[in-house]
Order: C-alpha cells, then sequence, then structure tokens
C-alpha cells in the first residue's frame, strides 16, 4: 500500500495500483458536507441530481469518443443502498485519486476545446460532483474502468464521510466493459432519502428530460421503469391542435396543479430555449414573482426561477429547457448575467405577440384572458405605446358612463378627465355622468400611466386630471336674482369656511339627492398642506413658506340649489344657526369624499354637530314651555 499527498493526488499521482493506497481528502470533509447541506443546497435531494448528472456526463463523453458504444444508465435503490451504473468513459486509477476526492477539479474542465465548449456539452461545471453525496452517504463506493485505456484494470475507489478513502485496481473480471458503477451507504439520519420510492421520485423530477434513456429498479423484482419521458409535451407531435392544448394542460396541472387559462410556446432556437408558459387562471397579485421550472440541457435545475421573465409577465408560470444559461454554483437557479438579460426580452417578446395575435384573431380567447388579467396587461402597456393601442379596445376602465374601454369611451368624450384616487372618483362619478363630463377612475394600478400615453396614441384626444374648477363649469349656474337673494346667506357661509380654506359656491346640478359637493384638486391640495405647515412652522420657515404663496385655487363646497335642504338653510333667519348647518353639510361633503380629516375639520365637525344638538334641544324645550 501506497499513500499519496495531498499535493500529489490532486496532480493525479503514478500510484502503485497492486494493492490499496490510502490518501487523504484535500479538505476536512465533514465541513464540507456541513457547507453543502446547510450553506449551498436548498436540500438533501440534490444527491440523486449529482448521480444522474455525473452518469451522463460520463456516457457523452463515452459517445464522443465512440459514437457506436451502448448507452445505458440505470438506477435502482434498496433499503438504506442507492446505486446507479453507466456505460459511459470511466476512470483510470490515476484519473480516481485526482478527479474523485478534489473540490473544483473535473473532468469536464479545459481539455483540447476549452472550458466554454465542455460547458455546452456536460452537465458538470463545478467540479462538486460525487462529494455532494456525503449530504446523504456515509460511504461512497466507485467501481469504475476506462475507455480510453481498454487495457487498464478496473479501479475502486471507496471513501468514508470521515474524510479518508482508498484506491485499488479490480481483477479484469470485476467489470469486464467500460464504464462506472456507484454505490451510496446511507448516512445515521438520512435514511429517508434513500428510500426506492423517493429516489424513484426525484429521478423523475430532476431526469425527466435528459437526452439518455434512464431506467429505475426498486429492487422488488418487478421491471425496470423508465425515469426519462422524452420529447418534452412541447415538442411531441399531436394530430391536432385541440390535442396539443389538452396534452399541455394535463403537463401543467401536473406539474402546478392548476388547469391554465391557455398556453404560450417560448421558442428560442437561437438562444437555445424552449418551452411554453402557462396562462394562470386565476387573477394574481403584480408584486408575486412567479416560480418557474427551468432545466439545463435537460436537468432539472429549479422550480422557482423568478428572474426568467419580465417583471410584469406575473401571470404565466414557464417551464422550459436551456443549453445556454448559466445556473448558480448550487444549480438551483439561474445566474443572473447578460446572457439571461438577453434571453429574457425575448421570452417576453413572445408572450406581447401572443396577445397581438389573440386580439387580431380570436377576440373572445383574449377577452376571457383580459377579464382575468388585465393588470398584467396594463403594466406592460405602460411601457408600450404600440401595445396600447392594440388593447384599447379591450382593456377595461372604471369611468363617469361605467365599465367599459378607452375606446368606448373615447368615442364619446373628445376630453377625459381623471381621477387619481378611488374615493374623489366615486363622490365625483354620479354628478359628472349627469352633465356629460367624462371621468375616469385612475386610482386602480397602472390607470394613471396608461392616461398619461393615451395621448401619443391618440393625438386628438387630451387627458387631464380632474380638478374643482372644471366641474364647477359643468354644473348649471344658479340665475343672477336667485343668487342676489342668497347673497347674505353666502357670505355667512364663506366666513365660517374661510378657516378651513374653502370657498362656496352656489349651483344647481343632478343628482337633487345630494346637497352639497366638496371639490379640490393636487393644487388646492398643496396650498392647504403649506397653510398647515405655516400655522406650526418656526419664525424661519413662516417667512419661506409665505414667501411660496400664489394663486393656486382653493377647495370648494358647491351648495346644490335643487337641493330641498339647502333652500331651507338658506331661508333661516337665525345666522348663527345657517353658520352651524353650513359647518355641517361641510362636515358631511367632506366625509363623502373619504379624504384624511385635519385637526381643524375634525374641530369644526365636533363643533358643528354639537351646535345642532344644542339648537334641536332648545328648539323642543321652547316648544314644551309654549304648551
Amino acid at each position: 500500500m501506497t499513500s499519496a499527498s495531498a499535493s500529489a493526488s490532486a496532480s493525479g499521482p503514478e500510484a502503485r495500483t497492486d494493492e490499496p493506497s490510502a490518501a487523504n481528502f484535500q479538505v476536512d470533509l465533514r465541513g464540507l458536507v456541513d457547507l453543502l447541506s446547510h450553506h449551498l443546497y436548498s436540500s438533501p435531494r440534490v444527491y440523486v441530481r449529482e448521480l444522474l448528472q455525473n452518469a451522463v456526463d460520463a456516457v457523452t463523453a463515452r459517445h464522443a469518443l465512440d459514437p457506436e458504444a451502448e448507452i445505458r444508465i440505470r438506477l435502482s435503490a434498496s433499503a438504506d443502498r442507492v446505486t446507479i451504473e453507466d456505460s459511459g468513459i470511466g476512470l483510470t486509477a490515476a484519473e480516481a485519486h485526482s478527479l474523485l476526492a478534489t473540490i473544483g477539479r473535473s473532468s469536464k474542465r479545459g481539455g483540447e476545446h476549452g472550458l466554454e465548449t465542455t460547458r455546452r456539452e456536460f452537465l458538470g461545471q463545478f467540479g462538486i460532483g460525487l462529494l455532494a453525496c456525503f449530504v446523504v452517504a456515509r460511504q461512497i463506493r466507485v467501481v469504475t474502468r476506462s475507455a480510453r485505456d481498454p487495457q487498464a484494470a478496473p479501479v475502486e475507489w471507496l471513501a468514508t464521510d470521515d474524510g479518508s478513502y482508498t484506491v485499488r485496481e479490480l481483477p479484469h473480471d470485476a467489470r469486464p466493459e467500460p464504464g462506472t458503477t456507484v454505490v451510496l451507504q446511507a448516512r445515521p439520519g438520512a435514511e429517508e432519502w434513500l428510500v426506492p420510492a423517493k429516489v424513484e421520485q426525484l429521478a423523475r423530477d430532476y431526469g425527466s428530460l435528459l437526452p439518455y434513456d434512464i431506467t429505475f429498479d426498486d429492487g422488488e423484482g418487478g421491471e425496470p421503469r423508465p425515469v426519462t419521458d422524452r420529447p418534452a409535451v412541447w415538442d411531441r407531435v399531436f394530430p391536432t391542435p385541440t390535442a396539443r392544448r389538452v396534452a399541455l394542460a394535463g403537463h401543467c396541472a401536473q406539474l402546478f396543479g392548476f388547469t391554465p387559462l391557455d398556453t404560450i410556446d417560448l421558442d428560442l432556437p437561437v438562444a437555445g430555449v424552449r418551452g411554453v408558459a402557462y396562462v394562470l387562471p386565476e387573477p394574481t397579485s403584480p408584486a408575486h414573482r412567479a416560480g418557474h421550472r427551468i432545466h439545463l440541457k435537460g436537468m432539472l435545475l429549479t422550480e422557482r426561477a423568478d428572474n426568467l421573465l419580465p417583471d410584469w409577465a406575473f401571470f404565466v408560470r414557464a417551464v422550459l429547457d436551456t443549453d445556454t444559461l448559466r445556473p448558480t454554483a448550487s444549480r438551483e437557479n439561474l445566474y443572473d448575467d447578460e446572457t439571461l438579460c438577453a434571453v429574457r426580452e425575448p421570452l417576453g417578446a413572445r408572450i406581447r405577440a401572443w396577445l397581438a395575435e389573440l386580439a387580431a384573431s380570436e377576440p373572445e380567447r383574449l377577452a376571457a384572458f383580459l377579464n382575468v388579467h388585465h393588470l398584467g396587461v396594463k403594466s406592460l402597456a405602460r411601457h408600450d405605446a404600440e401595445l396600447l393601442g392594440l388593447m384599447l379596445p379591450w382593456l377595461p376602465f372604471e369611468t363617469s358612463d361605467g365599465s367599459m374601454s378607452l375606446q368606448e369611451f373615447a368615442a364619446a368624450h373628445s376630453e377625459i378627465h381623471f381621477t387619481r384616487t378611488v374615493e374623489e372618483f366615486r363622490q365625483i362619478a354620479p354628478i359628472a355622468a349627469a352633465h356629460g363630463l367624462g371621468v375616469i377612475n385612475a386610482g386602480y394600478t397602472y390607470d394613471a400611466d396608461l392616461l398619461a400615453l393615451l395621448p401619443t396614441v391618440r393625438p386628438d384626444l387630451k387627458v387631464t386630471e380632474l380638478d374643482a374648477g372644471a366641474v364647477t363649469e359643468r354644473l348649471d349656474p344658479v340665475p343672477t336674482s336667485a343668487e342676489l337673494a342668497l347673497a347674505s346667506f353666502l357670505s355667512t357661509a364663506r366666513t365660517r369656511l374661510e378657516p378651513q380654506g374653502c370657498d362656496v359656491v352656489l349651483r344647481a346640478f343632478q343628482p337633487v339627492s345630494v346637497p352639497a359637493l366638496y371639490l379640490d384638486d393636487r393644487q388646492a391640495r398643496q396650498e392647504r398642506d403649506r397653510t398647515a405647515a405655516l400655522d406650526s412652522a418656526d419664525s424661519l420657515w413662516t417667512g419661506i413658506l409665505g414667501a411660496l404663496r400664489g394663486s393656486a385655487p382653493r377647495a370648494s363646497l358647491v351648495l346644490n340649489h335643487h337641493n330641498p335642504l339647502i333652500r331651507r338653510i338658506a331661508a333661516l333667519s337665525d345666522e348663527g344657526l345657517a353658520g352651524t348647518a353650513v359647518e355641517s353639510l361641510y362636515g358631511q361633503a367632506l366625509l363623502m369624499s373619504q379624504r384624511p380629516l385635519r385637526p381643524a375639520d375634525s374641530t369644526l365637525l365636533n363643533r358643528a354637530f354639537l351646535g345642532l344638538l344644542e339648537w334641536a334641544t332648545h328648539s323642543a324645550d321652547a316648544q314644551e314651555g309654549q304648551q
């Protein structure tokens, strides 16, 4: 027996092979297992992927050496043992020393074609490989025979999780043909990961699209079952488009647990990407990052890739195979590099093209999609004027004329107003509709952005944010004689609301049931905030804020002359009671607008409420005294 030093084993020593030779790993193996299981890999389940990866790379290398060689990968499990056997390239004793026990050393690296070439040919790239299996194994036994050197004897590499291994030559009949057999013995506490049913499930999850036939044997005497299921469902030939759609729907239900609303082919041959995107059947939040299922050269890389598609495509979940995108070191996600960025945009363009195709030829399917996912399309359209123009007949908006598309609304209104809050819209919508004012609720996600973009698609349209003046101008003016008759009341009302920074206007509008309407706009709110800041500022800021006072419009309380209550209040002879009633109207209109109340507003509401109660009780006392 001979021993190999750390530096010697790293460079592939020419050790004697007539008896076992003991050596040490290049690293603390126990520390490595902790690193892999707790920091690099999300779960011990990845050991099956590493076994499949090594076997596939071995047969790939064998096929390159001898295209006529039989290709065979067999996986089996029984009790606390997992075995995988392949007819791949195999290893010599020196290669076993050099490659199996050194972190970062891989038989796929370098070579006459260089690393970039081998990355395209092989699954493994990081040189962790077989040692990762120690996350579940206490012992790994490898029996291998090299196809490059037919005269070389088979080699046994036997390693344990205490950090030691031995390499020895075996008799020629121990393995007559080139290839490798790997046997894992479970480590205490990891037996559940080597149960046959679990191993088969993991093999199917990881290896269903691998390019070689792989079988699984559970050791119960039955026929080995196929692990691979090729070609991928999106690459299969079906007799009709309907049959293909049904097959894809079944595939989606099996992988993701839902029946898709529709499917989108994601085929980028130049980028080495092929797959499908499944449209979610239920609405989802734009903030939700969908987990996509990615295969790298047929091997499952991750089920949770969230950086594959543009953020706006949150309404789909994709499954695809790629041979160009780069995996992270744990091989459990995609590395967000220039290559991924270059692929992400064309994939997004494919989803966009699918929308355009539906709009052009299948409006019913588009309508069904938008009924669920209009928010996602709005998110996309706000960055794409062409798509917005395409979607104008389809995207729904809440308007003063009801729910309709922008195209329908624009047909009735050449000038479009919008509110930035849902509360403001709901207050003004009934009045706007009654007076022919076109208002859109832009308080929902993305709607304000789309309305800002609308004039670039329809230059004939004027889009402006709703302001108090525009509404007031549309309301019917009160005859001059009637307004003069109420001059004293209006003066009292304006005096009472002056401290609130609110003007009083008399108009006649529908519906009659609304006694008063509170109107303001962004400029009025800014002026109100400036005034509030001025009241609480020190002398320095008082001067600065005072200098900022401009001619910005103030909020308005619009009194409805058609409303009987307004007429009765205006006819009150008691000026104090009329003022209290006006304050109550202001408070009620403010509450209806659902705006946040300032401290001054709360004080006014409380004062008006108590004032009315006091007047009501005094009036009742006076009536009792008269009786």
